[in-house]
């Protein structure tokens, strides 16, 4: 057998990389990756290319760097992170991944299994005899679409192939493999791989529907008088937001968004309604879920019981909620662009001349009631606040005004979420992200990933106090620098957990956490956030007083246009 006919797992496992089309490895090394890190040396050496490296210091912001990235671009990354420790690290974010439903392929090592038999990789550690837990791949079962243990090194690239396959096929999300150090190192004979040996695992993707089934939902949505559209994920594909118009415009139709995750229409568009469905689903007599987990809380709404409800969703039967049910009449799974565009087409075909004079006076009364909405939004945002307590609404105002249509806003400000949705309205598909998962923390990382894929664009995240301390901030600005990111974080400071304030209120309005004022929630109001991007020699940017907004938010642009990260640090109204 010559030398050339001889090669290990880890090679094969970087061509499977290739072929599969992964760009980066955002990485947290451990010992369990010495074969890879000695595979890829040799590469170099020899002058061949292998996915660039993005060294992460914490596990949460390769993660959602390779979230953010595949958000951007439609292309699902990898992430390399260290045994059942990295995967640990890691399993916040594949939450996040699996509830947004991203294509993310996360590798972790998996501690020597040999100890004296002398194979190549075996033990040789304190960590490798600790680093073994009974079941490793159970730390993230519950987010990810496939797990797999590579058990046989003529297997890596193949399990590559698969793994990617799974991952993009619709609906997206997360996988997760593991690597025997072993197995890394030990040799492939190539000829033992066969001529098929090497398989193209196809991705599946989601496709149109029955044309009778759609016609179906059109022949309600035509017989309707007050119908709606609830969505919330539409917008990852920037198709959808035009046809969601389209159809609006075409129907009559206001549009809501409930827990936004993108920009599912232009919020200039006299269809859109704002993001609380529930203020119209007591009057409505048609709906439309299109892709959404939540349409509403069932709790504190009233819906019409006599109204017909049709869902268009690519996930339709939730498969990672236990429990779903929403009133639903018709559900159709599938691409909602293709399903959008076929409804729209059905009511073009059979849409008669009553039906667009019923339309024509719907949209005249939704003009109005949307311009109404423009006018109550901009009066949030006239009072600037006081010293030590500005107005969140003023303040994105402010920022609303002076970044540009396709730059990219993250929203994590939780609590006050709605500040950055109403007075930073997006236009442009793509320039919008909002958290689906309960993982706090995912807007930093995710804000490198769409910088490393659109460099030309400015990426803003407006982040609580709450939610800043669990983005690993110092390991964020670390990435940011060595890896020239600037991105621009705009930190939201009340000091505390509003959420948890809030949450204990609604369950016991007249408690007695209200009447002591004790909701375990105050962070303190003494962190110099803008230290921390600061010692990474990020802009730092401390706002107190709202007669500095605007000349604070001006240099924090000027910083991030000259290719340095900058921090806003804002004190807002205290909890």
């Amino acid at each position: 057998m010559t030398e050339k006919s001889i090669r290990t797992a880890s090679h094969d496992l970087l061509q499977g990389l290739i072929d599969l089309g992964i760009e980066y490895l955002f990485c947290n090394l451990g010992t369990d990756h010495a074969p890879l890190i000695e595979e890829m040396a040799i590469w170099r050496a020899a002058g061949k290319s292998f996915p660039k490296l993005i060294l992460c210091p914490h596990e949460n912001t390769a993660v959602h760097m390779a979230g953010g990235y595949a958000v951007a671009t439609g292309r699902g990354q990898a992430v390399l992170v260290h045994v059942d420790a990295g995967t640990a690290n890691a399993a916040m974010g594949l939450h996040n991944l699996c509830r947004s439903r991203i294509p993310v392929l996360l590798i972790a090592g998996r501690a020597p299994m040999s100890t004296f038999d002398g194979a190549t990789g075996g033990r040789d550690t304190y960590v490798h005899f600790i680093q073994e837990p009974f079941d490793q791949a159970s730390v993230v079962r519950p987010y990810v679409k496939w797990e797999y243990n590579l058990a046989w090194p003529a297997m890596a690239h193949e399990v590559i192939s698969r793994a990617g396959a799974v991952m993009h096929s619709d609906p997206t999300g997360p996988v997760y493999l593991t690597l025997p150090r072993e197995v890394l190192a030990a040799p492939v004979d190539v000829a033992s791989i066969g001529a098929h040996g090497h398989q193209n695992h196809l991705a599946v993707k989601a496709q149109g529907a029955d044309p009778q089934a759609v016609k179906a939902i059109a022949e309600q949505l035509m017989q309707s008088d007050n119908p709606m559209l609830v969505t919330a994920y539409a917008g990852r594909n920037s198709e959808a937001p035009a046809l969601i118009e389209k159809l609006a415009s075409l129907c009559g139709i206001r549009v809501c968004e409930f827990n936004t995750v993108y920009m599912n229409i232009r919020r200039s568009s006299p269809f859109f309604s704002g993001y609380n469905p529930a203020a119209f689903t007591e009057q409505a007599d048609f709906g439309l879920m299109v892709d959404v987990d939540v349409p509403w809380i069932p709790k504190t709404t009233r819906v019409n019981p006599k109204a017909y409800w049709a869902q268009f969703d690519v996930d339709a039967i939730k498969r990672d909620i236990p429990m779903w049910g929403f009133p639903l009449n018709a559900r159709i799974e599938g691409d909602s662009v293709r399903l959008l565009t076929q409804l729209i087409e059905a009511i073009q075909a059979n849409a008669s001349a009553e039906f667009k004079a019923k339309v024509e006076k719907r949209c005249v009364l939704l003009k109005a009631e949307h311009e109404a909405n423009k006018q109550k939004t901009a009066l949030l945002a006239k009072q600037p606040g006081a010293l030590n307590a500005i107005n969140p609404h003023y303040l994105c105002a402010e920022l609303g005004r002076h970044i540009q249509s396709h730059d990219v806003v993250l929203n994590e400000a939780i609590r006050n979420t709605m500040a950055v949705f109403e007075q930073i309205p997006r236009e442009v598909p793509g320039t919008l992200v909002g958290l689906s998962g309960g993982g706090l923390g995912f807007s930093a990382g995710t804000a490198l990933g769409m910088k490393l894929a659109q460099p030309g664009r400015r990426v803003v995240h407006v982040v609580g106090d709450g939610s800043f301390y669990f983005s690993n901030p110092s390991a964020v600005y670390a990435v940011a620098r060595q890896y020239d990111l600037p991105i621009l974080t705009v930190l939201l400071d009340n000091g505390g957990w509003s959420a948890v304030k809030e949450s204990t209120l609604r369950m016991y309005p007249q408690g007695e956490a209200k009447s002591t004022n004790q909701f375990a929630s105050d962070l303190g109001y003494d962190t110099d956030f803008a230290g921390i991007a600061e010692a990474a020699g990020a802009h730092g940017e401390r706002l107190f007083d709202p007669a500095d907004v605007e000349t604070s938010i001006a240099r924090c642009l000027e910083a991030l246009d000259a290719g340095q990260s900058a921090l806003l640090h804002v004190r807002i109204t205290p909890l």
